[in-house]
């Protein structure tokens, strides 16, 4: 069974992307071994505690490899990616060991798809940008910048992700996609 660990780009309580990441789950049951990584307790990245590598990064680092691919469920701050979730990705970008650059990192050529819930963008500005950025560290993204779910007034008044038929159907699309590319 293949291995898909999630990485949800907000810490808020009750987050709308925890909210997609735990439909996605559900979604894949059956099809894949899924989780979701607990990263709170990773440092800032600073070159001065990378090495020896902290072991809350290491921790994630093997999470990471152990995986057979990616999904990034990510808000839209300011039309970017949460620094949160940029945080933990330059942490992955850095090599597995400090400083062998050809042995490569944690996320090199692993596969990764996007979603995103946010206001009326969808979160398509952070997919973009996010897109690029995991290109750049060499990750191997699938379905071009994924999925983006419009969060309107009243998501946001409830608290509670709703998802119409349509946008179910495009997440399970996403998620079966994902399965068997990787």
């Amino acid at each position: 069974m293949k291995k898909i660990l999630m990485i949800v780009g907000s810490f808020r309580k009750n987050s709308f992307n925890m909210q997609l990441a735990l439909t996605a789950k559900e979604m894949l049951a059956d099809k894949a071994e899924v989780n979701i990584l607990q990263y709170e307790d990773r440092p800032f990245f600073n070159q001065d505690i990378e090495t020896p590598t902290p072991e809350s990064i290491e921790r994630i680092r093997r999470q990471v490899m152990d995986a057979d691919g990616i999904w990034i469920f990510t808000p839209e701050y300011n039309s970017q990616i949460p620094g949160v979730l940029k945080n933990l990705l330059d942490w992955l970008s850095r090599p597995v060991v400090p400083g062998d650059w050809k042995r490569g990192s944690a996320v090199r050529g692993k596969a990764v798809t996007i979603a995103g819930v946010a206001g009326k963008s969808a979160a398509a500005n952070a997919r973009a940008n996010l897109k690029e950025l995991l290109g750049k560290i060499s990750m191997n993204v699938m379905g071009d910048t994924g999925t983006g779910f419009y969060m309107n007034h009243i998501i946001a008044d409830t608290g509670m992700l709703q998802l119409s038929e349509e946008n179910l159907r495009l997440l399970k699309e996403q998620a079966e996609n994902f399965v068997n590319a990787i």
